[in-house]
């Protein structure tokens, strides 16, 4: 069996492919593995340094004629709450999360599907098996939750559960100065209001409710429609050469 060295981590860079956000472009990704006793502390360097996590996989970015991938995180202690952004948490509050340990189930399974086959029909997740998704979630070294959505029930305020069908999941890194969304999808028929804006101001007031500093949300990539709804959430911090800053 191949052993991957967790104090010393081997950085590999993948061949180019095409960009899944800005057509005609392509993208390299450069990766190590997240693997071993060191994988928490060494996951949390690297999201530090720009970089997202993929089961026990940390990669990042390393186009070579393109710098539209940045990344982005949410100052939480400034987070400031635009009047669009009040309205949709404040539909929201019939929704609550529950905190789980990060194991997967057949019900995750099927909203997950419902929502690549309704938002996602062209990406390359479509094509993950329930063996696939079960490997997404559980096979981590790194502390992490998943966080299921219902609405509020009678004993909820007792349970801090949900009752009735599931809603929305997201899949959250715990690091040492925030939570780091690593993937999240939701039931894209529910109305009202939006569901993925919804995780992430839950996740803000996680993180603030737990003393952490910073909601990380991946990637912000100029030019991408896709990508645009990660700019209503200010202020934030982007990556870039001199390392973090401060816009909006």
């Amino acid at each position: 069996m191949t052993r991957h060295p967790t104090d010393h981590p081997q950085f590999y860079l993948t061949a180019p492919a095409p960009c899944p956000y800005l057509e005609g472009r392509q993208e390299r990704k450069v990766f190590t593995h997240l693997i071993g006793q060191h994988a928490p502390a060494l996951n949390d360097v690297l999201t530090h340094g720009g970089f997202r996590r993929s089961q026990n996989i940390a990669y990042r970015p390393a186009c070579e004629e393109c710098r539209a991938c940045v990344s982005v995180r949410v100052c939480v202690g400034d987070f400031r709450w635009s009047s669009s952004l009040k309205r949709q948490w404040k539909l929201g509050q019939e929704i609550i999360g529950a905190r789980l340990p990060a194991a997967p189930s057949a019900e995750q399974y099927d909203l997950f599907r419902t929502y690549l086959e309704t938002r996602h029909e062209d990406g390359g997740m479509t094509e993950m098996s329930v063996l696939d998704y079960a490997m997404m979630i559980e096979d981590t070294h790194v502390e992490t939750m998943v966080i299921e959505y219902r609405r509020r029930g009678p004993d909820s305020f007792i349970t801090g559960m949900g009752e009735g069908p599931l809603l929305g999941v997201a899949l959250t890194d715990q690091l040492a100065d925030g939570l780091s969304m690593v993937y999240s999808f939701y039931d894209p028929a529910f109305s009202g209001f939006s569901l993925g804006t919804y995780m992430i101001l839950d996740h803000i007031m996680r993180a603030r409710q737990m003393g952490l500093p910073y909601v990380y949300l991946g990637y912000w990539v100029d030019g991408s429609p896709k990508m645009a709804y990660k700019s209503r959430f200010k202020p934030q911090e982007h990556l870039g050469p001199n390392g973090w800053s401060q816009v909006g």
